[in-house]
């Protein structure tokens, strides 16, 4: 990242103050503590269902359809572990290919944390799916990593590329996400929950600290050159 790379970086369209910077730190801090909370909440349930995880399970249950369950697997799939890899690779590739490599290093490391946090998390809770599970097994079900990951993509690209268009479609993709793994009965709505909670921490957390050191770095490069 030379000078020529990282002096354009915060003009016209990087501001040197932005007002983004410090909602994404609160919204950032408030999804954490609100994640924190549930994780204990679930812990001093036991990991047993909460009241409202069973309440949507039912529901879920009441609303089966074969063209559904298929519907529901396209998320399911696409977001998964190979998908979101490939996802993320591409998206970074492709700001580093526009030279934005800020940008690049933003969609690595939200992804890559909420990642190494959500895996070992679900791995020491060990919290068993719904019975009726027609997804995974295992006992990792909270939190969702698919939601996790798919809220982290979804809220980091909206920042990153300032459109209204592009939290509108992240919106829907978290929503159809967290719709399909409670469809299939791999999560409980807690977990998907704590997965967009996860996510929502770590994508506004990790943009807000970047852009920090991007304008800093910037203009370090820009006084030296001066």
């Amino acid at each position: 990242m030379d000078a020529t790379t990282d002096e354009p970086a915060i003009l016209p369209d990087r501001p040197r103050s932005d007002a983004r910077r410090p909602v994404a730190l609160v919204v950032g801090v408030v999804a954490t503590v609100l994640f924190v909370a549930l994780r204990l909440a679930v812990d001093l349930d036991g990991g047993a269902p909460l009241a409202f995880d069973q309440w949507w399970d039912d529901a879920m249950a009441a609303l089966a359809h074969p063209v559904a369950v298929i519907v529901a697997w396209i998320p399911a799939i696409v977001g998964g572990t190979i998908g979101m890899i490939v996802i993320g690779i591409t998206t970074a590739v492709v700001f580093i290919l526009v030279k934005r490599p800020w940008d690049a290093l933003n969609v690595a490391a939200s992804i890559a944390l909420v990642v190494l946090i959500g895996a070992p998390l679900a791995a020491v809770i060990a919290r068993a799916r719904p019975m009726d599970s027609l997804a995974e097994t295992q006992a990792t079900s909270f939190p969702s990593g698919h939601t996790a990951v798919a809220t982290t993509i979804a809220v980091t690209l909206a920042l990153i590329l300032r459109r209204g268009w592009i939290w509108a479609a992240g919106a829907v993709w978290v929503l159809l996400m967290m719709w399909s793994r409670t469809y299939l009965h791999a999560h409980w709505l807690s977990d998907v929950t704590a997965g967009f909670l996860e996510g929502l921490a770590v994508a506004t957390l990790v943009w807000a600290l970047v852009e920090v050191w991007r304008v800093r770095r910037a203009q370090r490069l820009v006084a030296a050159s001066g």
